[in-house]
């Protein structure tokens, strides 16, 4: 009888075993943020838009608007990632300026704002950080009765664009009639971004023969300012940039349909002018007949973005 018991007691336990598996199982079958392929098709089109990247602000009252000499002030910034790319914690710096290092010590240095996750399928807010700033010793001048700085909160940070924007190639286009055609050539508008503040506004397409030319427009989307990624961004608070930093984003075009002939810039690095830009790619096409297929386009390039808050230092009676 003992026996009989302690059996059933094993299958019970074992069938709860079994249970909990299956729907571990289960849970980790769904999928992510979406009950289908339409819906996670949805949810991967809004982590693959937007114009933003990094974005960091104080926190409210995180220094106070008005302090004292002799208390101490504590600056909290909030670092959050609402582009696409992940930010590693050697790929993005900030710095606070526009004060007097005599007056308020302890604040006039660089700080990593990383690392925090860009967005992702479980995550479409995207990442967050805190970084924090404080200063014990105030000192006012002697017979000075207060002194009101604008903070000048300063962030460079190293971001990538990816854009695949389906195209129609075609390397009979003049040759057989539209009945025999998958697809026509088309120009592909790009509004909206890809999750970062340098974004593809638009391809264009020509056939020439069997020769697919694209013609890719590049946009600042952004509230900063496009830097190389070649600039040295770890002091970009204070450093100084040249000609060569400013407003140039490095990039690579690739096809699975096609063979690449050329690219202008042809160094792979398309200057920025008034925030656009134009990179030009022809590829020698593959087949007989026409077909969509992606065009792999990333950019590659740092950002600089800043935002100010005053505060006044009142001296203690």
């Amino acid at each position: 009888m003992y026996l009989y018991v302690l059996m059933g007691t094993l299958n019970l336990k074992l069938g709860i075993v079994l249970l909990l598996g299956m729907l571990l199982f289960s849970s980790c079958s769904i999928i992510p943020q979406g009950e289908s392929a339409d819906s996670t098709s949805s949810i991967l089109s809004q982590v693959q838009s937007g114009t933003r990247g990094i974005e960091i602000d104080f926190v409210s009252s995180y220094p106070p608007a008005t302090l004292y000499d002799v208390g101490d002030m504590v600056m909290l910034l909030e670092v959050e990632n609402k582009g696409a790319y992940d930010v590693g914690g050697a790929d993005c710096y900030l710095q606070v300026t526009g004060f007097d290092s005599n007056i308020i010590r302890g604040i006039d240095y660089v700080q990593s704002c990383g690392p925090v996750d860009g967005k992702n399928v479980y995550n479409l807010d995207g990442g967050w950080n805190q970084v924090e700033y404080s200063s014990s010793s105030i000192t006012l001048p002697d017979d000075t009765l207060e002194y009101s700085p604008n903070l000048n909160l300063v962030w460079c940070y190293e971001y990538q664009t990816i854009a695949n924007p389906s195209i129609c190639v075609d390397p009979l286009f003049y040759q057989i009639t539209s009945e025999q055609k998958a697809c026509s050539p088309q120009d592909v508008g790009m509004g909206g971004g890809q999750g970062g503040p340098v974004s593809v506004t638009y391809t264009g397409v020509d056939m020439i023969g069997d020769t697919a030319v694209f013609e890719i427009s590049v946009q600042n989307s952004g509230g900063g300012r496009v830097l190389s990624p070649y600039a040295d961004i770890s002091n970009c608070g204070e450093s100084v940039l040249d000609y060569e930093d400013l407003d140039r984003v490095g990039y690579t075009i690739e096809m699975t349909g096609g063979s690449m002939i050329e690219c202008t810039p042809s160094n792979g690095l398309l200057r920025l002018s008034n925030d656009v830009g134009k990179i030009v790619c022809s590829f020698r096409i593959n087949g007989q007949s026409a077909y969509e297929t992606p065009l792999q386009i990333t950019l590659d390039y740092n950002y600089i973005e800043s935002t100010q808050q005053g505060i006044q230092i009142i001296s203690t009676p």
